[in-house]
C-alpha cells in the first residue's frame, strides 16, 4: 500500500488536498489513476453491516472480480486502523468481513472520530463518495442508496447520502433507493439537491431495490454504457457540483413483487419500532429482519443486484475513460521535426588589461566565431 503524504502530487490534473495524508491508495488503483485507466469505487458497509458472514466476504470478492472482467479496476473504500483505504488487500477484506471485528458504519460525519481513534469500519454511500472525489474517481457502484425515511415528519431522518450526491459530481450506479425508505420523498429531495436521476434500460420506471418497479418514474433514461458515460462527461465539463444517479433494475429473475415486499417491510418496521431502533442502526436491522422474513430471498436478491450493478458500472467506467484525452507523455524526441535549417554558433569575448602607473586601462577586443 502507498501512503499519500504529499499534497503537491498531481494526478489527472487534480492536486491532492492536505487531507490526502490520511489516505492509503493501493498500488493497483494508483497505477490505474496515473495511467488514466478506468476505476470504479465500491462502498464497504455491504461488508461490515449489509450482509451476514460469509456472504459479505464472498460478495465483495465477486463484485471486485466482475469490475475487473469489464476492464476496470475496483477500488473498495474502507477505514482500517484509522487509515482510509482506497483499494483493499485480501487480508483487509477478511478482517472487515469477520463478525468478530469491531467496525463502525462510517458516513461523512463519522470520519473525524473514527480516524482520531484509529478505528475500523465500512464507508456508506456518502462516505465513499467523499473519498472517491478526493482521489478523483468518477464512477461509484453500490447496491442501493439511503434516502428519506418513512415517518420523516416525526423523525426528520434523511440519509446523508442525498446531500453528498448533491455536493459531488460523481456517477452513482445503484438499484434505486432502498425499499425500506420513502421513495417518493427521496426522489423529490434528490431533485432539490440538483441530482440528475436517470434510469438504466428501456423505460423511465424507477426500481425499488428488491423490485424492478417502485411505481415511480425518473425524468430520463439511457440504454447503453456509452450513453451514461457521455452523460457523466457532460456534467463534469459543465463543472456541475451535483452528481448523477443511475438506477439499474435488479435482474428480472431475482426481482421480488413490490406489494409482497412492502408487506414484509411493514412487519420489519413494526419490529424496529418496538425495539426502539433509530439512526444508523435502523437500516442494518431492517435488512437483516427482512432477510429472516423472506427466508433468505431478499439476501439472494441483494447479492444479485450488486453484482449486476458492478457489471454496468465497470462498463461505464471503461467507456468514460475512452472519452477522455490521453495524458501527455513525457518523452524526448529522437530527432528534430523542424523543416527549416538551424545554424548553431558561438562567440568569444577576449579582454587584455595593461597596468600603467596608477591608471587601469582596458584594451578590449571582440572576436566572433561562427
Amino acid at each position: 500500500m502507498m501512503s499519500f503524504l504529499r499534497s503537491s502530487f498531481k494526478l489527472k490534473n487534480t492536486f491532492y488536498r492536505k487531507s490526502s495524508s490520511l489516505i492509503d491508495i493501493s498500488e493497483e488503483v494508483l497505477t490505474a489513476l496515473r495511467e488514466n485507466k478506468p476505476v470504479v469505487a465500491l462502498e464497504s458497509t455491504i461488508i461490515t453491516h449489509g450482509m451476514p458472514h460469509p456472504h459479505n466476504f464472498d460478495t465483495a470478492v465477486a463484485v471486485e472480480g466482475i469490475v475487473r472482467d469489464q476492464g476496470a479496476v475496483p477500488a473498495t473504500v474502507a477505514v482500517v486502523g484509522g487509515r482510509i483505504k482506497v483499494g483493499l488487500q485480501r487480508e483487509e477484506l477478511c478482517y472487515l468481513a469477520d463478525p468478530n471485528t469491531q467496525t463502525v458504519k462510517i458516513s461523512r460525519r463519522d470520519f473525524p472520530f473514527v480516524l482520531s481513534k484509529k478505528l475500523s469500519g465500512g464507508t456508506t454511500v456518502s462516505g465513499t463518495i467523499l473519498v472517491a472525489k478526493e482521489v478523483n474517481i468518477n464512477v461509484f457502484v453500490t447496491g442501493g442508496i439511503g434516502g428519506v425515511h418513512r415517518n420523516y415528519e416525526n423523525t426528520l431522518d434523511i440519509s446523508a447520502d442525498l446531500n453528498e450526491l448533491g455536493k459531488n459530481c460523481i456517477l452513482t450506479v445503484c438499484s434505486g433507493v432502498k425499499s425500506i425508505l420513502d421513495i417518493e420523498r427521496t426522489l423529490e429531495y434528490l431533485e432539490t439537491q440538483g441530482v440528475c436521476v436517470v434510469c438504466y434500460g428501456g423505460s423511465l420506471t424507477f426500481p425499488a431495490f428488491y423490485s424492478k418497479d417502485s411505481g415511480y418514474t425518473a425524468p430520463y433514461h439511457v440504454q447503453e454504457p456509452n450513453e451514461a458515460a457521455r452523460l457523466l462527461k457532460a456534467a463534469l465539463d459543465m463543472n456541475i457540483s451535483s452528481g448523477v444517479l443511475l438506477a439499474v433494475p435488479v435482474p428480472k429473475e431475482f426481482s421480488i413483487d413490490y406489494e409482497v415486499m412492502e408487506a414484509h417491510i411493514q412487519l420489519a418496521l413494526e419490529k424496529a419500532h418496538s425495539e426502539n431502533k433509530s439512526g444508523k442502526d435502523v437500516t442494518p436491522f431492517l435488512l437483516e429482519e427482512i432477510s429472516n422474513i423472506t427466508e433468505g430471498k431478499s439476501l439472494e436478491t441483494n447479492m444479485a443486484l450488486i453484482k449486476n450493478n458492478a457489471k454496468v458500472g465497470g462498463r461505464i467506467a471503461k467507456e468514460f475513460t475512452n472519452l477522455q484525452p490521453l495524458p501527455p507523455k513525457e518523452t524526448v524526441p529522437t530527432k528534430s521535426t523542424r523543416k527549416y535549417p538551424v545554424v548553431i554558433g558561438g562567440s568569444n569575448l577576449d579582454s587584455v588589461i595593461n597596468l600603467k602607473g596608477d591608471i587601469l586601462v582596458s584594451d578590449v577586443s571582440l572576436n566572433f566565431k561562427k
